[in-house]
């Protein structure tokens, strides 16, 4: 099911909308594909997020000049040989209609036509160094790669940063619908996955059906696939291993539409397909924060106070168990919380899996507001009001990390009332977490990822076909 593609005329509002916003003419670049081992064995490429988000296709090398009244993009011209080893390119005048931009010319026009400006150009700094080199000898100042968080103040950088926020931050309804559709894909890939587990399998066998799956579809990855046995390791991305009875597979998977939009889904199933009462106990702790933190995102509820629901939720819950004693309240004030569930409840999603992280914490945290210093709340990457519009993750979860229950930096303060002899009976459980896409609406909250199950016996239901 292919993703539905977003008429030309929204790009152009978007143009617009941006132009109306940024002070100085903005140039936007789509950044080069990046070298393998040798210059001409490059990745895949990808268009840099921004450029995606005002043009949607995925041209290398090109560059958008946005300026009150005109919209133009700058292109390589078909060089000599390119039909051969590519096939044939569309001409300037039918990237112009297809586009709907006011021009397209030649790149090697862009500088005389910056200097013909007679304004301050600003733009947005790039991941790579060699697009950001790219950058500066256009603009004739030195853009630092992946400097978003660290743009001068008052300048007309900064001011496209603070434009470009508040135009990404509230999705229109073509981001939506992207969004659904990559929500939609990444579930369909997980329902696979679950479907392909087996005690003898291994990791490498499962992300290969999840991957295919997203492939089948249209859909490239929107981040390097987690699928591991060893979910304790919170980003592990190797495929190393074997899957064994007894084992829980921790899938954090999602996919990108072709116009770059992301899914984010991440479920935990048990590879003999069924939860041992240990893991289900666990897991049932897990579901409970994530339910709880899903019915918070509503309009004008902080999004910490999202991630503290779900904080509060777990300690309750491995209060519930004997994993913890004591009063919750006083355990989360001493950081049980983090002990277990050490990251934040989740992130922005749009174009970017961590959506617009490449401007910092300029995008994720609202004026004002700064991460806290403390482990665990120092990882949470939102902390603005949610609204209409806004698409975020909810993604707690349970993880046994010896880096942590061996440190007393992190479990001192919580001592004795970490029941370490009740812990042990939960030796099965390396990490769960469960993660969703969610949409803020003015009512109740969409969760765009629905379609794949997370309910316990609704997980071993899908594993059994």
């Amino acid at each position: 099911m292919l993703s539905p593609r977003t008429p030309s005329s929204v790009f152009v509002a978007r143009r617009r909308a941006l132009a109306e916003r940024s002070p100085n003419p903005a140039l936007l670049a789509a950044g080069l594909p990046p070298a393998r081992q040798y210059r001409a064995n490059t990745y895949p490429f990808r268009a840099k997020s921004h450029f995606l988000y005002l043009v949607g296709e995925h041209i290398a090398g090109a560059a958008l000049l946005v300026t009150r009244d005109r919209q133009i993009l700058f292109a390589e011209p078909e060089a000599e040989g390119d039909a051969l080893w590519h096939g044939p390119r569309p001409s300037f005048e039918e990237l112009r209609r297809a586009l709907a931009v006011d021009e397209v010319r030649a790149l090697a026009d862009l500088d005389a036509a910056l200097r013909d400006l007679g304004a301050p150009v600003a733009t947005l700094p790039t991941e790579d160094a060699r697009s950001a080199a790219w950058l500066s000898a256009r603009l004739g100042r030195v853009i630092t790669a992946s400097g978003g968080d660290k743009l001068e103040a008052g300048s007309p950088d900064e001011a496209l940063a603070e434009a470009m926020i508040e135009l990404r931050l509230r999705h229109d309804e073509a981001a939506i619908t992207q969004l659904r559709a990559a929500g939609q894909a990444s579930a369909r890939a997980h329902l696979a996955g679950m479907r392909a587990t087996r005690p003898g399998g291994t990791e490498a066998e499962v992300a290969g059906v999840m991957i295919g799956s997203l492939r089948r579809e249209g859909f490239e990855d929107a981040y390097g696939p987690i699928v591991t046995v060893h979910g304790e390791v919170l980003h592990n991305e190797h495929h190393h291993g074997a899957l064994a009875a007894g084992d829980l597979l921790l899938a954090d998977v999602g996919g990108e539409t072709p116009e770059g939009f992301a899914g984010d889904i991440t479920r935990t199933w048990p590879v003999s397909g069924t939860f041992s009462p240990t893991q289900r106990a666990i897991y049932d702790v897990v579901l409970a924060a994530q339910r709880a933190a899903v019915a918070k995102v509503r309009p004008g509820v902080r999004y910490r106070e999202v991630h503290e629901t779900a904080k509060r939720v777990v300690v309750e819950g491995l209060c519930h168990l004997g994993i913890f004693r004591g009063d919750p309240s006083g355990l989360l004030e001493r950081g049980a919380a983090a002990i277990f569930f050490p990251h934040g409840i989740g992130h922005l999603l749009g174009l970017d899996v961590h959506d617009m992280e490449d401007l910092g914490d300029r995008a994720g945290y609202a004026p004002g507001r700064v991460r806290s210093k403390a482990f665990g709340d120092c990882y949470l990457r939102l902390d603005r009001d949610l609204a209409p519009g806004m698409a975020v993750t909810i993604e707690p979860g349970f993880y046994q990390v010896p880096a942590i229950l061996g440190d007393a930096r992190y479990v001192g303060a919580v001592g004795d009332d970490l029941r370490r002899d009740v812990l042990a009976r939960y030796a099965d459980v390396r990490g769960i977490r469960i993660e969703d896409d969610v949409l803020c609406t003015s009512g109740d909250p969409e969760v765009l990822t629905a379609l794949v199950p997370k309910d316990a016996s609704e997980v071993e239901a899908a594993m059994r076909g």
